[in-house]
């Protein structure tokens, strides 16, 4: 039986980094559901709830604009552990008062640290990747995002909400993700160079990315910031708040990698349109309270997973057809730009519906978001031919074969 091939310095740097964001990432998950949950247990008004939701982005939006120049002064091995110490930090000072004005304030804090550390992650991969392996190896980064993320959102089930042991082990996931990365013995990637985000170069060479992107900023941010809300309303407990989000993330773990090969062999906008309106017949379900056992909420959820929340590649990829290779970077940022303004205005807005009109007018915002992109999608479709993305090379595949 042969032996299997030796790890390359790209492959070890690449697992090395993946092993931190699965646990950086279960750390973060666990705190995205924690946050809403103790904040609603703690008498916030739904207003506050959704602007703890908002808030993450604007810090998340200014991260994107400083954490390049920060990256470029310190290297990325250093601005990885720096980014994370703040998250660390964030995270602990929950503890110290509980009052709507200081979590807002922890809550941008830690959007601007995790958009560090994602600008970090993203510029790694894309530095060790290939034109043969890029699609395939964000589709494992997502894969391990998912996993970590269900994983974190589990956690407020084997402990006491009302206190702080849970934001103390969020904490310390935080703290453990900074040792693989720390411990790698390959060079981190060239400091990168700052890229301001064109939007309206990319609203013009590929409108259906930059309307997805935003819609699932809009979509999303509101989903993860007050669907525990909802599920405790309707669930009557965070048994089925992490049933309803750990099945959420699940479906979309599952649902990354055949919806990456899919688009590979056709029209990136059909599968845009179909899985917009299939998300909506979801949201429907639950907008209309067809689906409130906890058993009921996580099948929904599921199904909301493998729809809505694996548009974002599609999105990547659509408008990576319309750009040229030299345009990469300039439109990452624009699509993170859009992604962020769409998560900053939209959990205010659907928080302020739930207010009014019940919990489950979350889920009739995002519906009527879902089915104006699936709409939009379908004219687009009708009046502009397909754009046929360019040929991969596929002669580095054994190569991610044994990076997996």
């Amino acid at each position: 039986m042969p032996n299997p091939p030796p790890a390359t310095p790209t492959s070890s740097s690449i697992a090395a980094l993946l092993a931190s964001v699965f646990v950086l990432i279960a750390g973060n998950g666990l705190l995205n559901t924690l946050v809403p949950l103790r904040a609603t247990l703690e008498s916030f008004p739904p207003i506050v709830v959704g602007i703890l939701g908002s808030v993450y982005f604007i810090g998340m939006l200014a991260g994107t604009l400083a954490a390049p120049a920060i990256m470029a002064r310190a290297g990325f091995i250093r601005a990885f552990a720096a980014f994370t110490a703040l998250a660390i930090a964030g995270a602990l000072a929950y503890a110290l008062e509980v009052t709507p004005a200081f979590w807002i304030i922890l809550r941008g804090l830690l959007g601007f640290a995790f958009a560090g550390i994602y600008g970090i992650i993203d510029s790694w991969i894309n530095a060790k990747a290939s034109n043969a392996n890029r699609g395939r190896l964000y589709a494992l980064y997502q894969i391990v995002n998912f996993g970590g993320s269900a994983i974190g959102q589990q956690m407020p089930r084997f402990g006491d909400v009302h206190g702080f042991r849970l934001f103390s082990i969020a904490a310390m996931l935080l703290a453990a993700a900074i040792i693989p990365v720390a411990m790698t013995k390959t060079d981190a990637p060239a400091e990168p160079r700052s890229v301001r985000p064109n939007v309206l170069w990319l609203m013009r060479i590929s409108p259906i990315g930059a309307a997805t992107v935003f819609v699932i900023g809009a979509a999303n941010g509101s989903f993860f910031s007050l669907a525990p809300v909802y599920a405790l309303a309707v669930g009557g407990s965070s048994v089925a708040v992490s049933w309803f989000m750990t099945a959420t993330v699940l479906g979309s773990a599952i649902m990354v990698w055949p919806v990456g090969r899919l688009s590979d062999r056709y029209d990136r906008r059909v599968l845009v349109a179909g899985l917009s309106a299939a998300g909506v017949l979801f949201e429907l379900l639950l907008w209309r309270h067809i689906a409130n056992a906890p058993l009921h909420l996580a099948f929904v959820g599921f199904g909301i997973g493998c729809t809505t929340m694996v548009l974002y590649t599609l999105a990547i990829a659509h408008a990576n057809d319309r750009a040229g290779p030299e345009n990469v970077v300039a439109v990452s940022a624009g699509l993170l730009f859009l992604y962020c303004i769409g998560a900053i205005v939209a959990p205010t807005v659907a928080s302020a519906l739930m207010a009014n009109f019940g919990v489950a007018a979350l889920f009739g915002q995002n519906a009527l978001l879902h089915f104006a992109l699936a709409a939009f999608t379908v004219w687009r479709m009708m009046t502009r031919p397909r754009t046929l993305p360019v040929p991969q090379d596929r002669r580095e595949t054994k190569r991610l074969a044994g990076m997996t």
